[in-house]
């Protein structure tokens, strides 16, 4: 097991989530996810990760898999302008490679926002620190876990 896939697992398990992390095999797409699932494409929850311009730091926006996130929007959300993040920001403030960004088990705190779509579904599937892991979640207890707020930031 990845160091990436204990830090989730461990989170998880230090909110008192029971979470069974399944391993999907090569999925590049949110619909490549859903289909190794057998869920909606908008029950996979995407995390996209942009560099705020004023604090420099990471920032996570954690939305549905049919949606995009609008950079305008987004910024408004943030209350600063976004660019993007580079791989070296993202490993160095969540410990995750790009492709398997968890919304849990961050190396650092990092300020997170939630797509409204995915509390329409008694369950998501979010990444497990690695490209090929995901695991079940109620969207209300990934809103908490994550410590995020929900807001319009979708195209």
């Amino acid at each position: 097991m990845s160091k990436s896939l204990k830090r989730v697992a461990a989170a998880l398990e230090a909110a008192g989530i029971t979470a069974e992390i399944s391993e999907l095999g090569e999925t590049r797409t949110a619909q490549q996810a859903a289909d190794a699932v057998g869920c909606a494409l908008d029950q996979i929850v995407k995390s996209i990760i942009f560099r705020g311009e004023a604090s420099g730091e990471a920032l996570l926006f954690l939305t549905a898999g049919g949606n995009q996130v609008d950079a305008g929007k987004a910024s408004a959300a943030a209350g600063e302008a976004l660019g993007k993040a580079d791989a070296a920001l993202i490993r160095a403030q969540t410990g995750f490679a790009i492709g398997g960004v968890a919304p849990v088990g961050h190396l650092s705190p990092i300020r997170a926002w939630m797509d409204p779509r995915l509390m329409e579904f008694g369950t998501v599937w979010a990444a497990a620190g690695t490209p090929r892991h995901v695991f079940p979640i109620a969207p209300q207890t990934l809103l908490q876990l994550a410590r995020a707020e929900t807001a319009d930031f979708t195209a």
